[in-house]
């Protein structure tokens, strides 16, 4: 997400990209199969079996919030009754992304595949429909992660104009200490219990992946490939093993513009 702000990118980022053979992304939206593999795979995972409804599995106060900003916003909240509650989650943030005028068609990743296409450039993807998935899915049958998930997004919806305007402001400065104070804001209240619930998430969603594309960059520069690599700003600038630090690790030189 992004919007017309973030463009023209800079000169560097520009040239780098036009010198590229081949662009790598998280996965390869553009291809309509890709499209089609995450959708069946995000049904899969992210529906509640037969009987069982969102509003039942949360708790009373969670489940009141929902209701209240489905309402606020006019979204009609009998569309998140029969998801589990990471696919709520999900779905709540892009809603309030795009309401706050952040737009998916600007994205990053969107913006450099389309001009891949039109320029010829092989897209390659790092991950598969099903990684990408099971990154942000609940593998617990009693959506506990979910449900904690849930409860985050909730309190940054009700704090997102504040996070949106800093993130995009840290991502277009390279403020890397601001993009973290950002991502890694937690209540000081927090219990062991969400607190070990929060390191598993991240464990999935970010340090697991961090690795492997980490892994894939190695394996670009071994063979000689010329790339150009986009991730999420958390896979680059998270303090714990993000993947420039893993590049480091296996002694590969990296510089900042």
């Amino acid at each position: 997400f992004a919007d017309s702000t973030f463009y023209p990118l800079d000169a560097v980022i520009d040239s780098a990209f036009e010198k590229a053979d081949e662009l790598a992304v998280e996965i390869n939206l553009s291809d309509d199969d890709v499209n089609e593999d995450v959708a069946q795979q995000t049904m899969r995972r992210g529906i509640l079996p037969p009987g069982k409804t969102l509003d039942a599995v949360l708790p009373r106060a969670v489940w009141n919030s929902i209701d209240s900003i489905c309402a606020s916003w006019n979204f009609p909240v009998a569309g998140l009754v029969q998801m589990r509650p990471w696919l709520a989650a999900t779905t709540l943030s892009v809603v309030a992304i795009q309401r706050a005028g952040i737009n998916p068609e600007y994205g990053i990743d969107v913006v450099l595949m389309d001009r891949a296409a039109t320029g010829g450039k092989a897209i390659v993807s790092l991950e598969t429909a099903e990684e990408q998935v099971d990154a942000i899915s609940d593998t617990d049958d009693s959506d506990s992660a979910g449900t904690y998930y849930l409860k985050t997004t909730l309190r940054e919806i009700s704090e997102l104009d504040s996070m949106v305007t800093k993130m995009m402001r840290a991502w277009k400065t390279g403020d890397e200490n601001l993009l973290r104070e950002v991502m890694n804001d937690e209540p000081e209240d927090a219990s062991d219990s969400d607190k070990k619930i929060k390191d598993n998430i991240d464990q999935k969603m970010y340090l697991n992946r961090n690795a492997k594309m980490a892994e894939s960059v190695a394996k670009f520069l071994a063979e000689d490939r010329n790339v150009f690599v986009v991730v999420g700003a958390a896979h680059l600038v998270l303090e714990k093993d993000n993947v420039v630090e893993r590049l480091r690790q296996k002694g590969l030189k990296v510089e900042r513009f």
